[in-house]
């Protein structure tokens, strides 16, 4: 196998920040030849996915208008993890604020780089257990979240039959998935 070697940032391109993600083109050197080459690099910061689980053995559920596919989507809670914040603090964080309710107990099943071609962060995966129903939630201004509950059980139906499509909640639930199916 060959080793493939880092390739060198030669100009760091300007920034535009876009409040939830900064974008800017710097230009690499391939390090076989030194062939220049621009690239695109989106700097967003880790997001978490939320599997939330009632004490019924319900998912809590999210439908909401997202822009890049201009259409309503079904999903998981989730969101962006503040600065200086551990990720299951920002899952139960963004659990409570979407949706109103409060988990028991939140375990963690995984970190995934969420587009290595042009992102540099992670998106982390949690299993949210006990969940029971604290308010109506605390949207942030510009959301609009329906919460809805399915079981638990539907889950294959719902992303093989096409209600669940967003690639990050899939990879929650595979890894959610591989952590119950592997021996400890």
């Amino acid at each position: 196998m060959r080793d493939i070697p880092p390739w060198p940032r030669l100009r760091r391109g300007l920034e535009h920040d876009y409040r939830v993600l900064k974008v800017r083109q710097d230009v690499v050197a391939d390090p076989r030849n030194g062939q220049e080459h621009p690239r695109v690099l989106v700097d967003c910061p880790d997001w978490v996915n939320v599997i939330a689980v009632t004490r019924d053995d319900e998912l809590v559920l999210i439908r909401q208008y997202r822009f890049g596919v201009s259409s309503v989507t079904l999903e998981i809670p989730g969101g962006v993890v503040d600065p200086g914040e551990e990720p299951a603090v920002a899952a139960a964080r963004e659990l409570e604020e979407e949706t109103g309710y409060v988990a028991e107990r939140v375990v963690p099943l995984g970190a995934v780089d969420a587009n290595p071609a042009l992102q540099h962060n992670r998106c982390h995966s949690f299993l949210a257990l006990g969940c029971v129903k604290a308010h109506e939630g605390r949207q942030d201004e510009g959301e609009d979240i329906a919460v809805e509950l399915h079981p638990r059980t539907a889950v294959p139906q719902l992303i093989l039959g096409g209600a669940i499509t967003h690639s990050l909640v899939v990879v929650a639930f595979y890894l959610e998935h591989l952590r119950a199916s592997t021996p400890r």
